[in-house]
C-alpha cells in the first residue's frame, strides 16, 4: 500500500483573499507532500519487516505511520471541505439539521468550533466528528491522537502555523474567523 498527494479541487489562488496562493502552494506541495512521503517510508519499513527483510522498532515505526498517515488524511479532508470564499456561508441540509439537533443555533456551533481551534496549544487541528449519530468538537494535537473509535471526522481546520502564518502572522483568531467563508457545506453534507 502507498499513498499519494491528491490534486487540489481548485487552483492554488482560489481561496484568496482568505488564504493566499503562496500559503496554499507551500502547504500542499511541501507540508502535505512530507506527510505522504513519511507515511510511505513507514509503510515500506513495515512491509519489509513483515517479509523478514529487516528488523525495526515497531513502536517507533507505527508512531511515524500514525503521524504521517493522519497528517495525509486530515489534509486530504481539509482541501475538500474548502471552496472559494462566500460571504454569509451557512450550512444547509443534513449538516444544518445535525448542528441544530445539538446546538441552539449554527452560530453557537461555529463559536464553539472557532474557540476550540483558537485554543489548540501549539500545532494541531480542531475537528468535528460524527460519534453515535451526534456531532462532537475535539482538538487534535499534531496528528497522532486524532481517532475516537467508531467516529468519522466531517469538518477540520488546520491550525498549525504553516496553514496561516505567512498571511496572518500570529493572529490565528482572524484566520479561524475568516475560514468560515471557505467551508464547503455541500462536501460536508456528502460525508455525513
Amino acid at each position: 500500500m502507498r499513498v499519494s498527494l491528491p490534486d487540489l479541487p481548485y487552483d492554488y489562488n482560489a481561496l484568496e483573499p482568505v488564504i493566499s496562493r503562496e500559503i496554499m502552494e507551500l502547504h500542499h506541495k511541501k507540508h502535505h507532500q512530507s506527510y505522504v512521503d513519511g507515511a510511505n517510508r513507514a509503510l515500506e519499513k513495515l512491509e519489509r519487516y513483515r517479509k523478514g527483510e529487516v528488523d525495526i522498532d515497531v513502536r517507533a515505526v507505527l508512531r511515524d505511520l500514525s503521524f504521517h498517515l493522519n497528517g495525509h488524511e486530515l489534509h486530504s479532508l481539509f482541501w475538500n471541505i474548502m471552496r472559494p470564499p462566500r460571504e454569509n456561508n451557512s450550512p444547509d441540509g443534513k449538516i444544518n439539521t445535525l448542528i441544530l439537533s445539538e446546538y441552539p443555533s449554527v452560530q453557537a456551533f461555529q463559536r464553539e468550533f472557532s474557540e476550540t481551534a483558537k485554543s489548540v496549544e501549539g500545532s494541531g487541528w480542531a475537528v468535528a466528528i460524527l460519534y453515535n449519530r451526534s456531532i462532537q468538537i475535539l482538538t487534535v494535537e499534531k496528528h497522532n491522537l486524532m481517532h475516537v473509535a467508531n467516529s468519522k471526522v466531517i469538518l477540520a481546520i488546520d491550525v498549525w502555523e504553516h496553514a496561516y502564518y505567512l498571511q496572518y502572522r500570529n493572529n490565528r483568531s482572524l484566520y479561524v474567523d475568516n475560514w468560515w467563508k471557505l467551508v464547503n457545506w455541500d462536501y460536508v453534507n456528502r460525508s455525513i
